[in-house]
């Protein structure tokens, strides 16, 4: 097997996971109240089996990383959602709609042609020092920044948590690279000790981001995650790594089309599973009284009349019609 379609199997394999653990994220964060600490959820076995799976998803996208450059197998992360769908509408005991197999059918055709025009070498540049202290830096100004108090919250937590997400994978590959091509220097220097820590910062950021994001539900800020992750790796392996698209003209607008694509495939699974009930939270029974009368009645609650013989029932109140 090559290392290209190795690059894809893991990816394939890393997607899974991922999307096992947004799940179990989500129905986490839908029984968790939101003023609950850090600490507690260390003491929860949902949030452990969620850090495992993160994890595991982390460990193939690493190996991934090794065997295919950024702009391949970051967007195949798209397909942490295309799974995300069956594992989600299976846990809420229903079947996958309509919009949702569109939404996925139009997501893996625009994989396929991304996959047709990325780069299908393995990667061989890494980040300086400098250039992995500028990432860290601006990635740290734009979460700041989407991590502010405002509307939308669980969507900018979802790009914050994409963007870091995606910034630890540019700087994984960095480290991957380097520890495996000796011949890029000394296995250990103040480089990579530096991009190390930056790594498991951004991936810890993005995960705590993410479970902070899925308290809304699942589907929007998973789409918002799914979509940022790819792009914010995909530009510092443009525009730092060397990173090219093969093909020429013809390919770059294969893969404008095949984004596209993948871009409106992910939009239609994020409404679908917007629009279903979380998986955590049944729809709750209608209370009796809820529904809105359709006469008004006026007066106090009524009391026995003394002036009135005994079993003689009270006169009815007179209903008052709603004016319109």
């Amino acid at each position: 097997m090559n290392a290209t379609l190795l690059a894809v199997a893991l990816s394939l394999v890393s997607a899974g996971a991922y999307a096992a653990a947004a799940v179990a994220q989500s129905r986490l964060a839908a029984r968790t109240d939101p003023s609950t600490g850090l600490l507690r959820l260390l003491g929860r076995g949902a949030w452990w089996s969620a850090v495992g799976l993160n994890a595991a998803g982390a460990l193939l996208h690493v190996a991934a990383l090794n065997y295919g450059p950024l702009t391949l197998v970051q967007p195949l992360g798209a397909l942490t959602l295309v799974v995300a769908v069956p594992l989600g509408a299976r846990a809420a005991g229903r079947r996958v709609g309509r919009v949702e197999w569109r939404g996925t059918a139009l997501t893996l055709l625009g994989l396929g042609a991304l996959l047709l025009t990325a780069g299908g070498s393995a990667p061989h540049e890494t980040l300086s020092l400098p250039e992995a202290l500028g990432v860290g830096t601006a990635t740290m100004a734009v979460v700041a920044g989407l991590s502010r108090p405002g509307a939308r919250p669980g969507l900018r937590h979802a790009a914050a948590s994409g963007i870091t997400s995606g910034v630890a994978s540019a700087l994984t590959q960095t480290l991957t690279v380097a520890v495996t091509d000796h011949s890029g220097g000394p296995l250990f220097s103040w480089r990579l000790l530096t991009v190390a820590l930056l790594v498991s910062a951004f991936a810890m950021g993005g995960l705590l981001l993410s479970q902070t994001a899925y308290r809304g539900g699942l589907g929007a800020p998973l789409a918002v995650v799914t979509l940022a992750n790819p792009v914010a790796a995909a530009a510092i392996g443009l525009a730092l790594l060397g990173e090219r698209l093969q093909g020429g003209p013809v390919s770059l607008v294969l893969a404008l089309l095949g984004t596209a694509a993948a871009v409106r495939g992910v939009i239609l699974l994020s409404r679908a599973q917007a629009r279903n009930t979380d998986p955590a939270t049944p729809p709750e029974a209608p209370v009796p009284g809820d529904q809105v009368p359709s006469r008004v009645v006026i007066g106090s609650p009524r009391r026995a009349d003394p002036a009135l013989p005994a079993g003689v029932p009270e006169p009815a109140p007179v209903p008052a019609h709603a004016s319109g």
